[in-house]
């Protein structure tokens, strides 16, 4: 079947809407490179277009009619919008799902010591990474810090020009010889992933008050006193501190032709994105809008805020009991008869390892939204497969908004395989396949897209949360 590049089919309207929404997507990865953060982010934009707070309409107890906007957020990390439709919610849902959660380095609950002259924060690798990307690159630390009383402190440091950065080293080339030897996994092994925070012992004052001494541990200790006076917490407080290490700087256009974007946490911050605005940009629905922003995606969405947990059921019961009296088996039905586009990143196909791929299953850069009907590996295990009627209405849904889109598989049979949110809602009998974004570089510190993509993704999902109805 014949491919078409996107860029192709643009008007000038649609190339100045294209920038823009890029724009606001570099941004959206700037002020989000954490779960946390998304969330901060993601709730001061729907506030300002009208979303409530769930459980304010709740203690209120004011029914919810056509056009209302609701929100509830999961321990900081996980989100759900809903906007009413005219159908009742027994008619089922248009819900679009991605995950904000991306692959990263965790600083450990006891991380911070000496060694040769370096003060170190150990770490403990987040998601599937290729763990020697991720030395000599410069790095920010993010997240809080809750000490005992309660206080909860936020730390961003790396992302400012005059802000330090941290780094993990690497052997030099010199002496690299027998590392060379070694397979691409084992070149780095986990516990060597640990973060350079300093080199500067501390000196402390005799009694005296004229001879300096050196500081016991005089690197560990001189870091600890920055801590203190600069950010407020102590070595103990690490015990309940939720840090990640990321890539310092911001997302950037790549190309000569600045068609492309590069930056860290694409996968899956891309549909997350998308998704979002294609919520915020659809004013009237039939059937209700939901948007699901979850975390724990990249390790098998488990926890209470991964799609496994109960947050999206639960939420979806309260609901219903605002539109009129919730029941076990009027919930059942309001989710069997859901349609969901599960919003992920696909495989980019890379010409410089062709061999990983099979070219005309394929997802290219620059040749629309991508559709996965299924994902899975070795023979589809562990995959949602969407069925022939789903697909078809999708591409109905699509052909009369004139959406440009691909179908693609996760490279070769046998090479290699992954999954995706999918899988869990189709629990529920309602139809669901994978689509999104293909990505370039998937999982490493700087992935890439092209812009061309993000926006058709954009309008499809648009187009399926107004159009989409089969159940």
């Amino acid at each position: 079947m014949e491919r078409k590049n996107v860029w192709e089919n643009y008007s000038s309207k649609q190339l100045k809407e294209l920038e823009k929404l890029c724009k606001e997507y570099r941004d959206f990865l700037d002020n989000g490179k954490t779960e946390r953060e998304c969330i901060d982010t993601i709730v001061n934009e729907i506030e300002k277009a009208g979303y409530v707070e769930l459980s304010k309409a709740v203690k209120a107890g004011t029914p919810l009619k056509e056009g209302d906007k609701v929100y509830a957020v999961w321990m900081n990390k996980s989100i759900v919008m809903f906007q009413m439709g005219a159908k009742s919610l027994d008619e089922g849902m248009n819900i679009l799902g991605a995950h904000i959660d991306s692959p990263r380095l965790d600083v450990k609950q006891n991380p911070l010591y000496e060694d040769g002259g370096f003060a170190y924060l150990d770490t403990h690798y987040y998601g599937g990474v290729k763990k020697y990307q991720w030395v000599t690159i410069p790095l920010a630390i993010h997240g809080v810090v809750v000490k005992k009383d309660g206080t909860t402190i936020e730390v961003n440091i790396g992302e400012e020009e005059d802000d330090p950065v941290f780094f993990i080293s690497d052997l030099l080339i010199h002496l690299s010889a027998e590392q060379l030897e070694k397979k691409a996994a084992k070149v780095i092994e986990g516990e060597a992933l640990d973060l350079i925070v300093g080199s500067k012992p501390i000196t402390i004052k005799s009694k005296e008050g004229e001879k300096k001494e050196p500081a016991k541990e005089a690197v560990k200790t001189g870091v600890l006193n920055i801590l203190k006076e600069n950010y407020g917490f102590e070595e103990e407080d690490f015990i309940s501190a939720e840090l990640e290490i990321v890539p310092a700087g911001k997302a950037r256009e790549a190309g000569f032709d600045r068609s492309m974007i590069l930056g860290y946490g694409q996968d899956d911050r891309v549909c997350a994105f998308t998704s979002l605005k294609a919520m915020l940009d659809t004013k009237k629905t039939d059937r209700t809008m939901c948007c699901i922003l979850v975390d724990k995606e990249e390790i098998g969405s488990v926890g209470a805020t991964g799609m496994q947990s109960k947050f999206f059921e639960n939420c979806v019961a309260e609901l219903m009991e605002l539109c009129g009296g919730y029941s076990d088996l009027g919930l059942r039905r309001c989710l069997s008869k859901s349609c969901m586009l599960s919003s992920d990143v696909s495989a980019g196909f890379d010409p410089s390892y062709a061999s990983a791929f099979e070219r005309k299953n394929a997802a290219f850069l620059g040749n629309g939204m991508v559709f996965n009907k299924f994902t899975g590996s070795r023979g589809k295990s562990g995959s949602n497969d969407a069925n022939a009627e789903y697909m078809a209405h999708i591409r109905g849904i699509f052909a009369e908004k004139d959406i440009t889109f691909q179908t693609a598989e996760l490279g070769r049979v046998d090479v290699g395989g992954g999954g995706t949110i999918a899988y869990i809602l189709a629990l529920y009998g309602m139809n669901v396949i994978d689509s999104g974004v293909a990505v370039l570089n998937m999982h490493a510190p700087w992935e890439a897209t092209s812009k061309a993509d993000i926006y058709e993704t954009y309008r499809g999902y648009k187009a399926f949360v107004e159009g989409a109805s089969l159940s």
